[in-house]
């Protein structure tokens, strides 16, 4: 039995989800569906309408997509309603611009159920320079470095929008974010969780003519930013507030050494304001350590409470 005839075998014993989160690319979804019909004809595709003011819908329709609606604008706040009202085994997330090769998706997922995996990345390749601009490219490298550093080495393109989940990642997912930060917090949820993983190289194509991208590239990049550093405290409060006492202790001795200096030679304290100053940074170099100590304790409660929401879903058949 050649490779496409067991993978199709093997996508048939599951259900099949494809949610395409869509705003306004009338000019490409049509192409979009009917390539991931002809990929998985036993899936069904879902296009969310995320408020579009063109003809996406009545175009996705005749494509054979099932409608539904989002009227909270933002890609996460559609992340989250897909995953709270599809029902599958297996869920494949693309964008709607055609950017991203149904093609690959098969293999995506029959990756993702002979090797037990929660989540398969499409690592974007891009077949021309205009499909993958530097500027994204390059704030793409400087995040993922950053996920990397602070939670773990994993993951190459944290920021693709093609991937494959398992119905226990979907349904164990706190979706939190409203807008573009939505593929880092899927990234993170993974890596704390340390859920089984892997990505496959797929090709990032350009955009059909009359398609214009959303993505916003220096204020939804200063947002995933903002998300990571949120999701650091929130997930490392221990080493968050370690380094802020660090910071506060730092400083207080900068200036305080001096004043003890000073009084061990004159027997007085010439700069009491300094002195003072000094004090109070200690203090909250004090407060920051202990704060770090207590919420770190929340946070493995939290976690051990999202691994049991995580354990409640049942996995998928072989």
């Amino acid at each position: 039995m050649d490779p496409g005839t067991a993978n199709s075998l093997l996508d048939q014993r599951h259900k099949i989800a494809v949610i395409i989160p869509c705003f306004n690319e009338a000019h490409s979804i049509a192409e979009v569906v009917r390539g991931f019909k002809s990929v998985l004809p036993s899936a069904k595709i879902y296009v969310f309408d995320n408020n579009s003011t063109d003809e996406t819908v009545a175009i996705a329709g005749a494509a054979g997509a099932l409608i539904r609606r989002e009227m909270l604008q933002g890609k996460g706040n559609v992340v989250r309603r897909m995953f709270a009202d599809v029902d599958a085994d297996v869920y494949v997330m693309a964008d709607g611009d055609s950017t991203y090769d149904p093609n690959y998706a098969a293999d995506m997922v029959s990756r993702l159920l002979k090797e037990h995996l929660d989540m398969v990345v499409g690592i974007r390749v891009a077949s021309q320079v205009a499909a993958y601009r530097p500027g994204h490219r390059f704030g793409n490298r400087m995040l993922t470095f950053a996920v990397a550093n602070l939670f773990g080495k994993r993951f190459s393109d944290m920021l693709s929008g093609y991937r494959v989940f398992s119905r226990r990642f979907v349904k164990s997912f706190p979706a939190m974010s409203s807008g573009f930060e939505i593929e880092t917090e899927l990234t993170i949820h993974a890596l704390e969780l340390q859920l089984p993983v892997a990505e496959v190289a797929t090709p990032y194509r350009i955009r059909v003519t009359g398609s214009a991208s959303k993505l916003r590239t220096y204020v939804d990049g200063l947002k995933i930013l903002r998300l990571i550093v949120f999701l650091y405290k929130n997930e490392r409060p221990f080493q968050f507030f370690s380094a802020i006492a660090a910071a506060f202790i730092a400083v207080a001795l900068s200036l305080g050494i001096p004043l003890v200096v000073t009084f061990i030679k004159t027997g007085l304290v010439l700069r009491q304001p300094t002195a003072i100053l000094a004090t109070g940074l200690v203090l909250l170099s004090a407060l920051s350590f202990v704060s770090g100590l207590i919420l770190d304790t929340v946070t493995r409660g939290r976690r051990e409470m999202r691994r049991l929401a995580y354990l409640a879903v049942p996995p998928s058949d072989p």
